[in-house]
């Protein structure tokens, strides 16, 4: 194993464990929002609807992360994806939730930016192992692992023919 694949590694684990703990967190934060408003600024100018609107809509975000985190640990090549396209999201609604937390906000929306850094540049790379790490351990050959399929989906497929 080199020591690019050993970063991409790290990268991934990064990524898997920010997208779980920043989910949470989010979670935490869009309930605070919805249920304890005196906690965020009372004089906050949202872009459109109100502070309890935002709250719901970073509730949501936060259990998106929290779902695509444990795809991306399950090793599905769409997984990827989807953090990705959550974490953009994220980042996105956290700059317009920036009135009421603005600290907390801009901290959120540079681990995002890592974290889409971490799957878009090595995501690719950890689903390809795996497969190669599969195909060396039962003697499959490279042509019986199709593109986009994950190792689980290989070995069921190769179960049921036999």
């Amino acid at each position: 194993m080199d020591a690019r694949t050993r970063a991409g590694e790290g990268w991934i684990a990064f990524s898997v464990a920010v997208l779980l703990i920043g989910g949470a967190f989010a979670i935490i934060d869009g309930l605070v929002a919805v249920y304890r408003s005196r906690f965020f600024s009372s004089s906050a100018v949202y872009v459109f609807s109100d502070l309890r609107t935002w709250g719901w809509i970073v509730f949501g975000l936060g259990v998106a992360a929290v779902v695509s985190a444990l795809a991306v640990a399950s090793g599905r090549g769409w997984a990827r994806w989807l953090g990705i396209g959550v974490a953009g999201l994220n980042a996105v609604a956290q700059l317009m939730f920036a009135q009421a937390y603005p600290l907390w906000s801009l901290m959120i929306v540079a681990i995002d930016v890592l974290v889409i850094y971490g799957l878009t540049a090595y995501g690719d790379r950890a689903v390809a192992q795996q497969a190669t790490a599969f195909q060396e351990s039962s003697g499959a050959s490279p042509e019986t692992i199709r593109r986009g399929e994950t190792v689980t989906d290989t070995a069921d497929r190769e179960s049921r023919a036999a």
